[in-house]
């Protein structure tokens, strides 16, 4: 621009510049999710509808997550994405970083009008999901009913699949154990408490298979490895409807998460992002994702809309959520390393 500056006019210089900051934001709304089936429902029932009610031009991208890609948008000055689908760490780091705007919840219909686990200072939630105790119907002459079920091998023959990782696999051990769903964190914020977990989870030690990613519990149900294992709940659902499996759940017990909605700091359409927030968040427009994936939705007002028949196999049905508890985010980060340490040792002994 110095250079420019001595063949230009001052005028010339600032109507170059004028147009510069103005191809700088003139892009469409940028929407970005976690891609697949999911993605593949949210454009049919959430973005292309947007765009043809409110008139808002919009892109989608999908991302695989991790808060450095959006630190790198967020700090590079170059957030060439607006409204972003985080998972409940990503939403607790990037909040405390300052990687996303504080909402407004006044435009988007208000902080009452979703389920209170949903509303936060820079995220409202998007999907709730579930880790449930899967087993397959077919094999299982008496279903389990509990987490205590899961680790009765003696009624309950068979292998346990269990994640790779103290998350989750801990809470599992303590519910087990007798421990109130609500008192779970506050029990393995103690050394006590995690050693109770890792006593419980001696018990089934040499039953237990451990995955990693999501799609292998279905398979180690499908093959018949595992009499049962905990599970993400739309993986049962998805080989039931697409595989023609006859999965169970066991919802009692179980741990819930929710991804949340951001607008990255640094937008230049946050007007447009809020509008967009603001339709996905009505209860009539959640209400149709489920039907097309199991997720549960967080609009107070969605549950009414959806089918009975097809609310019974969500988190958020009133009989599913009644015994759910959430996973603790802030518990996560801050003892993620030291529980994964301990729980790598345990594992690592025959």
């Amino acid at each position: 621009m110095r250079l420019l500056s001595r063949f230009l006019s001052g005028t010339a210089v600032a109507l170059l510049a004028s147009g510069i900051a103005a191809s700088a934001q003139a892009r469409d709304l940028t929407v970005v999710s976690w891609g697949g089936a999911y993605q593949k429902a949210q454009k049919t029932l959430y973005f292309a509808p947007f765009t043809a009610e409110t008139g808002v031009a919009m892109l989608d991208e999908s991302w695989d997550g991790g808060i450095g890609v959006l630190r790198a948008k967020v700090e590079g000055g170059n957030a060439t994405w607006d409204v972003v689908q985080v998972e409940s760490d990503e939403l607790a780091l990037g909040c405390e970083e300052g990687l996303y705007e504080k909402l407004d919840f006044a435009k988007i219909g208000g902080a009452e009008s979703y389920m209170k686990e949903a509303v936060s200072e820079c995220g409202v939630g998007a999907i709730v999901y579930n880790f449930v105790l899967g087993y397959d119907k077919d094999k299982l002459k008496a279903p389990p009913k509990s987490w205590a079920d899961f680790f009765d091998t003696k009624t309950f023959p068979g292998k346990r699949g269990l994640r790779n990782g103290p998350k989750t696999t801990l809470e599992i051990a303590l519910i087990a154990d007798g421990v109130a769903p609500g008192d779970v964190y506050s029990v393995l914020a103690s050394d006590e408490g995690v050693e109770r977990a890792f006593k419980k989870l001696d018990t089934i030690k040499e039953d237990i298979v451990f995955w990693k990613a999501g799609a292998q519990p279905p398979q180690l149900l499908a093959s018949g490895e595992v009499a049962m294992t905990s599970i993400y709940n739309g993986r049962v659902d998805a080989a039931n409807k697409a595989d023609g499996r006859h999965f169970g759940i066991v919802w009692d017990g179980s741990l819930f998460t929710i991804d949340s909605w951001v607008i990255l700091k640094g937008s230049p359409n946050v007007e447009d992002a809020y509008k967009y927030l603001n339709y996905v968040g009505k209860p009539e427009v959640q209400a149709k994702l489920p039907m097309a994936i199991a997720y549960g939705v967080t609009s107070k007002g969605a549950n009414a809309k959806i089918d009975p028949e097809r609310l019974k196999d969500l988190p958020t049905a009133e009989a599913n959520i009644a015994n759910a508890t959430e996973i603790d985010t802030t518990f996560w980060l801050e003892n993620i390393d030291r529980l994964t340490e301990r729980f790598n040792k345990w594992a690592a002994v025959q």
